[in-house]
């Protein structure tokens, strides 16, 4: 029981495919008392995903595009739960022009781009600052990652977006180490949810997964991602920050395709 007696805030839970909602599923199997976020009409979706868990966790309003959404968290964590003990953003949208289109990065105009910045990067360490009141020494932080050291098809902005937000996890395990709070990402390999089947190139890149994964991968499996972000969310991990845990078969370490099984 990884996370026994601990509260855990989950965002990006949409549906039951969706990788936080595996890790919803996972931390309470190790002891977790889960809150999930939403906002707006996807707040009833989210909830009637919530109740597919073992047991249903309430759902909080966050829209963490809006300030006082963000502002408001603290308190309501304070009043229904005392506080926190770990977190994962699990938050990434970037809107049609900024991916896979014929022309690249030049499809997207700015007020398209810093969508996808403002939603995917900017929003963990803005989520960070909101739940720092009620997290305590301990707590820890996660984030869900794609690779962002290399240029995939199709992922255009949203790779820019991603390798944005693995250098604010980097600026805030140095910022909130001080505090005891650790943050780290886990970056899944392709995983077929509804964001990802709204990416034009998706099947290229799930193709490169086929081809070079040392260890397979099931693009139908959040299970081993979800277990990673359990780990790193208790504390076998005390002395972990400002990490990437790559959980995609081993293709990161791999660069080019081997011979066939």
């Amino acid at each position: 029981m990884l996370l026994q007696d601990r509260t855990i805030l989950i965002t990006g839970v949409l549906t039951p495919s969706s990788i936080a909602h595996t890790c919803a599923r996972v931390a309470q199997e190790q002891g977790a008392t889960v809150v999930l976020t939403s906002f707006g009409r996807a707040r009833s979706t989210t909830a009637r995903a919530a109740r597919k868990l073992p047991v249903e966790p309430e759902v909080l309003e966050l829209d963490v595009t809006d300030q006082a959404h963000l502002d408001a968290l603290a308190p309501q964590v304070r009043d229904r739960f005392g506080e926190l003990h770990g977190v994962v953003h699990a938050v990434g949208f970037a809107p049609a022009a900024c991916l896979g289109q014929d022309d690249g990065l030049f499809a997207a105009s700015w007020d398209e781009v810093a969508t996808a910045l403002q939603v995917s990067a900017w929003s963990l360490p803005a989520l960070a600052k909101a739940v720092r009141p009620v997290l305590g020494r301990g707590g820890s932080i996660v984030g869900l990652d794609f690779d962002a050291s290399v240029a995939w098809p199709a992922y255009d902005w949203m790779g820019v977006a991603k390798a944005a937000l693995e250098s604010a996890s980097r600026y805030l395990a140095r910022d909130l180490g001080p505090d005891g709070v650790r943050v780290n990402l886990v970056a899944a390999g392709p995983l077929r949810t509804v964001a990802a089947r709204s990416i034009p190139g998706f099947s290229q890149i799930d193709g490169v997964w086929q081809e070079r994964a040392p260890l397979g991968w099931d693009v139908d499996d959040p299970e081993p991602a979800a277990r990673a972000v359990v780990a790193l969310l208790s504390d076998w991990f005390p002395a972990t920050t400002g990490e990437i845990v790559h959980v995609d078969g081993g293709v990161h370490a791999i660069g080019a395709a081997g011979p066939p099984a």
